[in-house]
């Protein structure tokens, strides 16, 4: 059961005003109330009722979290906005209350400024994936509307500076150094591609300022073990693997991988090549560059080899730059069997560029709608609402709880020192469009304790992803059916 705050949004502004300007430390617990949330229940009603102030309710979300860490039959609250009914509540009495807020101006006063600045990276332009960057923009967009709604970080607004990397690692590091420098950012969170991320990454470990990456799949990049790096991607090397049985279980005995000469290509066909080979099937990989916009050579030599599937790690528009030409060619995705890359999940960018792009399957990272928690769903009518599309992108999602997680982090420390961030981020338990996130592998539990390999190093362990395939002509992605794996399927697969 979901419910809104408010029917108008003028929270910061009142929230700061409440905050006295005396510091002192939250009173215990014990005075109050336990309380049984029921229909038509929220926060700020609540709060209103038995505090006096509807925008008092972050005393209750805190309150109650402290009781949840003593005693477990008391909710954690991670959204202010998610309430759920039979959940049970602490009311801290007006006192209480008063005394959180006595507490958190403190913390506020550490902050300096009117907002709490968070950097943001995407590509936005050529050559990156301009297609997954403006998904990443409109899902920034959504999740500061909803802090913001909800009382901000620390009681102030969250200011988000989105800069554009390009898709290029010398732009990365500029923009990560601009970010932290220049813009003064307390942490960062986002980016599309594992060759900026690899290079970002060295920048915010330089400078000690936590990030949580978006769509970097390169294992090396937690795989660092820096203090600094999260991520909710998934790991290239999974996914290999996941593309190995989807392969497999296709019947594909030889395949051809068209890769691109970057962080993420490279080792992904690697890693790919590897994990075919362990299953006795034979691979070639070609490569070309990001942005490539020819490729008439590479394709006769394509085939030449004769595959039975293609498999396309490719990016962004590149990816429909060569999988357009090899229909044109007579390779394409209704010739031989072809794994296009993820971003053919924008149907409506993918059928103006591939337009005899029927038939081909594509891997989407992110629950399958029969799982989507009632997050997902939000977020989901939010963004198709925002971007007129009708359906939402793995890559969105993940930049969505990136920046969520991100400042569910900086309220639970309590302040904007990054050390504090990153032990919040350590502990967090977050319910985001991608499900249930945390980082198990982290300084508490590190890699040689667990038994895992270090690319597990404060890695969100619990991604999904499933195969999907056009099967008509200009199928919106929102009707296009998952093929694989079986227990998700809605429609068996269409060979060429």
């Amino acid at each position: 059961m979901k419910h809104k705050l408010f029917g108008f949004l003028i929270v910061v502004a009142l929230l700061v005003t409440m905050v006295p300007t005396v510091a002192a430390a939250p009173a215990q617990q014990g005075k109050g109330f336990d309380y049984i949330v029921v229909a038509d229940d929220w926060l700020s009603k609540l709060a209103l009722k038995y505090l006096g102030d509807m925008f008092a309710y972050p005393a209750i979300a805190y309150y109650t979290n402290q009781m949840h860490a003593k005693d477990p039959s008391y909710a954690k609250i991670t959204d202010y906005d998610l309430i759920e009914v039979g959940w049970k509540l602490y009311i801290p009495t007006p006192e209480e209350a008063k005394a959180y807020f006595e507490s958190r101006a403190q913390a506020l006063g550490a902050t300096g400024g009117e907002t709490i600045k968070i950097g943001a990276l995407a590509p936005l332009s050529a050559p990156g994936s301009v297609t997954g960057g403006q998904a990443m923009k409109a899902a920034f967009e959504i999740a500061v509307e909803e802090i913001n709604a909800a009382g901000g970080v620390l009681g102030k607004p969250v200011e988000l500076i989105l800069v554009d990397t390009e898709g290029l690692p010398e732009r990365g590091t500029a923009a990560m150094e601009r970010l932290i420098t220049q813009d003064k950012v307390v942490a960062v969170v986002g980016e599309y591609h594992s060759a900026v991320g690899l290079t970002a990454k060295e920048v915010a470990h330089k400078y000690g300022i936590p990030v949580v990456f978006a769509e970097t799949w390169n294992d090396k990049i937690t795989a660092s073990r820096y203090p600094e790096v999260f991520r909710v991607a998934p790991l290239s090397s999974e996914i290999a693997n996941l593309d190995a049985n989807f392969i497999q279980w296709l019947g594909a005995k030889k395949v051809v991988i068209m890769t691109e000469n970057t962080g993420y290509g490279i080792p992904a066909a690697e890693k790919t090549t590897q994990k075919l080979k362990d299953r006795g099937i034979e691979s070639v990989t070609f490569s070309a560059d990001i942005g490539t916009q020819d490729f008439s050579g590479i394709i006769e030599r394509i085939k030449a080899e004769n595959p039975d599937l293609i498999l396309v790690l490719l990016t962004g528009e590149t990816s429909y730059n060569f999988e357009q030409q090899a229909a044109e060619a007579g390779i394409g995705p209704q010739d031989v069997m072809m794994i296009c890359n993820q971003v053919a999940d924008d149907s409506e960018a993918f059928w103006k560029n591939v337009p005899d792009g029927n038939l081909c399957f594509y891997r989407k990272v992110g629950l399958p709608p029969v799982l989507w928690t009632d997050k997902t769903k939000a977020f989901a009518e939010k963004y198709m609402k925002k971007t007129g599309k009708t359906g939402v992108e793995s890559y969105a999602m993940e930049a969505y709880d990136s920046l969520w997680v991100m400042a569910t982090a900086i309220n639970n420390a309590g302040s904007t020192d990054p050390k504090a961030i990153i032990d919040a981020l350590e502990n967090i338990e977050y319910d985001g469009a991608l499900g249930h996130i945390t980082f198990p592998i982290n300084s508490k539990n590190p890699p040689e304790k667990a038994g895992v390999e270090d690319k597990w190093w404060h890695q969100f362990p619990d991604f999904a992803a499933v195969f999907i395939q056009y099967q008509e002509k200009g199928q919106p992605s929102s009707e296009a059916p998952v093929v694989y794996p079986e227990k998700f399927q809605t429609a068996k697969p269409i060979l060429p």
